[in-house]
């Protein structure tokens, strides 16, 4: 099915804290591409039927049975009214490719791909203990608290990142364990969605390959999804707006003692996430 605007517009999916935002706004340089200039939470949990508190804070999950025509029609126009390029300039022409980024969308491909029929994705994905150690960083920082009231979750610390199915059962649990399992379900949810789609429906990036060669990574990424890139990247980026702290080699080590006992029984969605990123390097989308 073609879209009469969105030209195969891309969505980045990920776990929570595993560089997307540093992804999101490097790739947002590309000249063709256009972006809200951040993240759509507010654009799409404020379509009636579609935020948490309308689905009896079940989770984050959206489906296609979600996309009703007149809640399609109405994102699409949320994100084009949004939309600029990277010289802030808003569309000039009938179709735009768009680049995309939110946390949630991980949990929300079949939705995506019935609001925007030509939906691309790029999955990343970052070390294990470096995404646990960051989202335990980020529940603590008070800084990423989604739903501060859900009802139902311990005052003891706020619930932060996004909803996984069966939060519920996580009401007693302490918070390694509690991201443990947003980490393992946010996982297994991108890839159950994903690994069936048609290969040039989606791509992978592996985060470490992108800090240790940002040049060369986004250039693969961009002659994947057919789009041109003109700029030079340094050997070091920016840091992106949502850091916490500056990087350091093995920042993770500082909750070692939490993360690894976890990594035995995380490996099989390890491996399957590594088998997934190497599939996504030797098969370019397109």
């Amino acid at each position: 099915m073609k879209d009469p605007l969105f030209d195969r517009p891309v969505f980045i999916l990920s776990s929570p804290r595993s560089g997307s935002t540093l992804l999101f706004e490097t790739l947002a340089q590309a000249p063709e591409f256009f972006t809200i200039g951040g993240e759509s939470h507010q654009l799409i949990e404020q379509v009636p039927g579609l935020a948490p508190r309308d689905r009896g804070f079940d989770s984050n999950v959206l489906t296609e049975a979600d996309a009703s025509p007149e809640r399609a029609q109405l994102l699409r126009n949320r994100f084009w009214a949004g939309l600029h390029d990277r010289a802030g300039r808003p569309p000039t022409a009938d179709k735009v490719r768009m680049l995309e980024k939110t946390p949630k969308n991980a949990l929300r491909i079949r939705f995506l791909q019935s609001i925007f029929p030509e939906a691309r994705f790029v999955f990343l994905y970052r070390d294990v203990r470096e995404t646990l150690g960051s989202m335990i960083d980020a529940w603590k920082s008070g800084r990423f608290r989604t739903y501060p009231g859900l009802p139902g979750w311990p005052g003891h610390q706020p619930w932060s990142l996004l909803l996984v199915p069966g939060w519920r059962e996580l009401i007693t649990q302490p918070l390694h364990h509690v991201v443990r399992v947003q980490w393992e379900r946010t996982l297994n949810h991108i890839l159950d969605q994903l690994e069936p789609l048609p290969r040039e429906r989606w791509t992978t990036l592996d985060y470490a390959d992108f800090l240790k060669d940002p040049a060369t990574e986004i250039q693969r990424i961009c002659a994947a999804l057919d789009l041109k890139w003109d700029r030079e990247l340094s050997q070091t980026l920016p840091l992106s707006r949502y850091t916490l702290t500056l990087p350091e080699p093995d920042k993770w080590r500082r909750h070692a003692e939490l993360i690894e006992p976890l990594l035995p029984g995380l490996a099989p969605t390890v491996e399957r996430a590594r088998r997934a990123v190497e599939a996504g390097r030797t098969m370019p989308a397109l």
